[in-house]
């Protein structure tokens, strides 16, 4: 992790993700690049995507003059941090930063909602999520200290997930955590305890797994059941892999990865199925 972007709009919760990317950056010796996309109105960008126009450069005046103050913050102390002003839809200035960048994570704010059923279709956090093609860590509340001890990893075991699994465990690594593979039995995909251990241990036989339990939680729905787990766990971070499809992946019975990313109350990372 030696590169980290921290996408902001100077709220909040984007200062939540920042704080939280330092405590990783000073960790593992990494540099922070901020990212923020000009909120300009949609005539503006919509008819002439200059930024000589008048309108446009009074946004990126009032963007320069937010992040000299974000970077006066004590927090951040001497962490090496860039800032970039980006024109576009804000999950693409972040898919294009990652690739110029060379990007290994993607930190960011949210807001969430409240309610199972609430679902943040079009929501920015849902389409950094859904295209990124580096791990996306999600933050929800603020954190005086980030420590990981225990992170669940939910997964189908199917073969495509292999690649999103082998990430996560490389990021549990780095986070000195330990990580509890979970496989959800729900009623429309039950499987009996000899099946699921046998497809869970054939899933990692052939992987670099180290520092990690393997379990299985009966619930109704997919989502509901990693909560319910997480919280027995008294895990600090949930990871999910995510399709990065056109629309809401559907991950075993639902757009599991984003819904969980909306709605745990607590950090959420996801990988992109390869």
């Amino acid at each position: 992790m030696k590169r980290i972007l921290v996408p902001t709009d100077f709220s909040s919760q984007a200062e939540n993700a920042l704080k939280v990317a330092v405590e990783i950056a000073t960790k593992h010796n990494s540099e922070i690049y901020l990212l923020h996309s000009l909120d300009m109105p949609l005539q503006i960008r919509g008819v002439q995507n200059n930024a000589s126009m008048p309108e446009s450069l009074y946004f990126i005046r009032l963007a320069e003059k937010s992040f000299e103050t974000l970077l006066e913050k004590d927090y951040l102390g001497p962490v090496e941090m860039h800032e970039a002003i980006g024109h576009d839809e804000i999950y693409k200035d972040i898919n294009r930063t990652v690739e110029e960048k060379d990007i290994d994570l993607v930190i960011m704010g949210s807001h969430g909602a409240n309610g199972f059923k609430e679902l943040f279709i079009g929501s920015n956090t849902e389409k950094v999520v859904r295209t990124s093609k580096v791990p996306v860590l999600v933050i929800k509340n603020e954190h005086k200290h980030f420590e990981i001890k225990d992170f669940v990893f939910a997964t189908d075991f199917g073969e495509e997930s292999r690649w999103s699994y082998s990430e996560a465990q490389k990021f549990a690594k780095a986070m000195d955590a330990k990580m509890h593979l979970l496989y959800v039995n729900t009623p429309a995909g039950f499987k009996t305890t000899e099946d699921a251990m046998q497809l869970m241990q054939s899933f990692v036989k052939d992987m670099p797994s180290e520092n990690y339990t393997i379990n299985i939680h009966n619930a109704f729905s997919v989502e509901k059941g990693i909560l319910q787990f997480t919280k027995m766990k008294e895990a600090q971070l949930i990871g999910m892999s995510t399709h990065g499809r056109k629309g809401l992946s559907h991950f075993f019975n639902g757009s599991i990865s984003e819904d969980l990313v909306n709605h745990a109350n607590m950090p959420v990372i996801t990988f992109k199925i390869q």
